[in-house]
């Protein structure tokens, strides 16, 4: 399990767009659609093979009858860092090990093509502080197709109030410095180094 990408849910993509240029002081790149979930995106490149999406509902789309992945249903008020998604080489084995992380998804943007974990009720174990678990199918990435924005990842803060039972879950698969588990009100906090310097989305 290693660390892929990071998503910040919105109401709407233009609100998700002004919230972390205004913070980080990068400008996003375009995304694009998820047909399956009725969402679309707005995409940042960072260092190290990683990438930031701003995600939203669609509104041009149609509503899919079951819910929506990293628990947009239920999402409400100002943007924030909603979910931290870990890349996988075998899913089903993955799942078979958190079964708590759903079933896999088969999905497709382009010529992307990958498979996610997503939960029956699109509810993230831990309220939502545990990683979306991602498998990449084939060598096409995001991260790869992004202007480089400078920006590097240094620490992301998972909090919860059981964040060392967390910790322990993960702990045999995933070993990165840069994610830390803190106890506290369910939050994430990614802090940056960027060109204009260290900042911080929450």
């Amino acid at each position: 399990m290693r660390l892929d990408h990071l998503a910040v849910a919105a109401e709407t993509l233009e609100a998700g767009r002004t919230w972390v240029e205004d913070r980080l002081g990068l400008p996003l790149q375009p995304g694009g659609r998820h047909i399956h979930f009725g969402t679309h995106n707005l995409l940042l490149g960072l260092e190290e093979g990683l990438y930031l999406e701003v995600i939203s509902t669609n509104p041009e789309a149609p509503a899919p009858g079951y819910p929506r992945w990293f628990d947009l249903d239920r999402f409400s008020g100002p943007p924030r860092l909603q979910t931290w998604i870990c890349a996988v080489d075998d899913l089903d084995a993955a799942v078979a090990q958190y079964p708590r992380a759903g079933a896999p998804v088969a999905l497709a943007r382009g010529d992307l093509r990958w498979r996610m974990a997503v939960p029956e009720d699109g509810i993230l174990p831990w309220d939502n502080r545990f990683p979306a678990l991602i498998e990449w199918q084939g060598a096409a990435h995001p991260a790869a197709r992004l202007e480089a924005s400078g920006a590097r990842l240094e620490r992301l803060v998972v909090c919860h109030p059981e964040a060392a039972a967390l910790r322990a879950v993960l702990d045999p698969v995933l070993r990165d410095a840069r994610v830390v588990f803190e106890p506290g009100a369910s939050s994430l906090r990614a802090e940056f180094a960027t060109p204009g310097g260290m900042k911080v989305l929450e």
